[in-house]
């Protein structure tokens, strides 16, 4: 820490010179909203024209990624740069631990205001100091969202009232469960493509239809903030940062490993240092985006604090390339029984590792109860195998997989095709599975013991996993 205080003094020093170049930073999040449903990546429903534009003006990622695939733990790696195991939020509904620094701590002593509004849902406090800016509704389950207010960003963006930058979040709830925003009526159920990965049942498309009104009634929200933000007068020295959190709360998205669960949409946009319209392949995810702020903020800071590394330079387009490999984990608890999953992907391909191959994987937000969430589950289930098996076969696949999978990418972006036995694959897996092993060692992953109860409960109070021996 003392380093730390050390290098941010340096750069408290140098505010005045980097006086005219620090921008502000505005970062919009979705919640549980599927990369692959917005038409950025392919989506062939919903429409989304704020988020096409904002990407028609800014840099749009190709392979960016959550660590996990649930709100609370990738919110903690967005903000803090480290992965879940390290900074605590290895669970939803648990928290992080007090001594993890986050933006406002290394915002802050280089002269900014770092506020959030909307969904917080990182903890504790002390952890995530932000200011409290007023206007987005906090609840993601509220029946229906209530009404937003531009008041509170607006005043927050305001260059005659403050005179300091301003790094702030707008944590939207949609298209979070239950979906009750939008208008529906635009999507009529019988016209939407399903993404083969979701079975067809009358259920299924009447759940699709309402998730679908809900990612355009957020993304007229994006065009809401955008406009505050270009009638403040500050755009052009503003970095924008659209990001869709993790998947939907759709079987193979939220709560898993696959490509629709940590795979995550990235755009980002400042004026004159980023290109309009362009697309990049290089490789980033949460952990990665703390660093780079803080560099375009003008702070320097000392790399063994992140597990993330700044992508400044892929933003201003001197480099094409920024991480090898990206990094996922699953602890079911408390969102169901124990079902470990760790995961890393370089792009081109996904390896897949379920640490407790012979459990079932019950969600209970899936799977339960919770009919306004839920209502097409039994749809599923109930299907007859003999006139459905396409039905079957996708409901058994959220329930339960083998020890390893691995996907080719480039023609298998909705991870349906397992090649993990494939002789030619072999160097792939290999190669992989070299790579998951040696993160999760850095991060002191012991695997099964984490998803337990007393896991949990520790990572609640704060405390770290002491006691917990590592998998032989």
């Amino acid at each position: 820490m003392k380093t730390l205080i050390r290098s941010l003094s340096l750069a408290v020093l140098l505010i005045p010179a980097l006086a005219a170049e620090r921008p502000n930073i505005l970062l919009i999040l979705a919640d549980d909203c599927t990369f692959s449903d917005l038409p950025l990546y392919g989506g062939r429903n919903a429409k989304t024209p704020n988020i096409d534009r904002l990407a028609g003006e800014g840099l749009t990622f190709n392979h960016a990624y959550v660590s996990a695939a649930m709100c609370q733990p990738c919110r903690s790696e967005l903000y803090s740069g480290q992965f879940p195991l390290r900074n605590g939020a290895a669970w939803n509904h648990s928290a992080s631990r007090p001594e993890t620094t986050s933006l406002p701590h290394y915002l802050r002593p280089l002269g900014y205001r770092v506020g959030i509004t909307g969904k917080t849902h990182v903890t504790p406090r002390k952890a995530f100091p932000f200011d409290d800016v007023p206007g987005f509704d906090d609840n993601c389950v509220r029946i229906p969202t209530n009404p937003h207010d531009l008041t509170g960003i607006r005043d927050y963006m305001s260059a005659e009232k403050h005179q300091e930058p301003f790094c702030l979040v707008v944590a939207l709830v949609e298209p979070h469960v239950p979906w009750v925003m939008g208008d529906a009526s635009a999507y009529p159920p019988e016209k939407i493509q399903l993404p083969p990965f979701l079975a067809d049942t009358p259920e299924t498309r009447g759940n699709f239809s309402r998730y679908l009104a809900e990612i355009t009634y957020m993304d007229g929200q994006v065009g809401e903030i955008l406009g505050v933000l270009e009638k403040s007068g500050q755009a052009d020295n503003t970095v924008v940062l659209f990001s869709s959190e993790q998947g939907a709360q759709f079987p193979g998205c939220k709560w898993t490993n696959w490509e629709t669960g940590v795979h995550t949409a990235m755009v980002a946009r400042w004026p004159g240092r980023i290109a309009a319209g362009k697309r990049s392949d290089a490789l980033v995810q949460y952990a990665d985006v703390a660093p780079t702020l803080i560099e375009l903020a003008g702070g320097t800071v000392e790399k063994e604090h992140f597990d993330g590394a700044s992508f400044a330079s892929v933003l201003a387009g001197k480099s094409e390339k920024h991480r090898e490999f990206a990094y996922s984990l699953h602890n079911n608890l408390p969102e169901g029984p124990a079902y470990p999953i760790r995961s890393v992907t370089d792009g081109r391909h996904r390896y897949i590792r379920n640490l407790t191959p012979g459990s079932p994987h019950v969600i209970k937000w899936v799977m339960g109860s919770q009919k306004e969430h839920n209502d097409y589950w039994a749809s599923w289930m109930g299907a007859n195998p003999l006139t459905q098996p396409k039905v079957c076969k996708l409901a058994a696949r959220a329930l339960s997989g083998p020890a390893e999978l691995l996907y080719r990418l480039d023609d298998d972006r909705f991870n349906l095709h397992d090649i993990a036995t494939e002789a030619s694959a072999s160097a792939e897996k290999k190669r992989l599975t070299a790579a998951l092993d040696a993160w999760l060692a850095r991060q002191h992953d012991p695997g099964i013991p984490v998803d337990t109860p007393a896991a949990l409960k520790a990572a609640r109070q704060g405390a770290h996993l002491h006691g917990i021996a590592p998998q032989q």
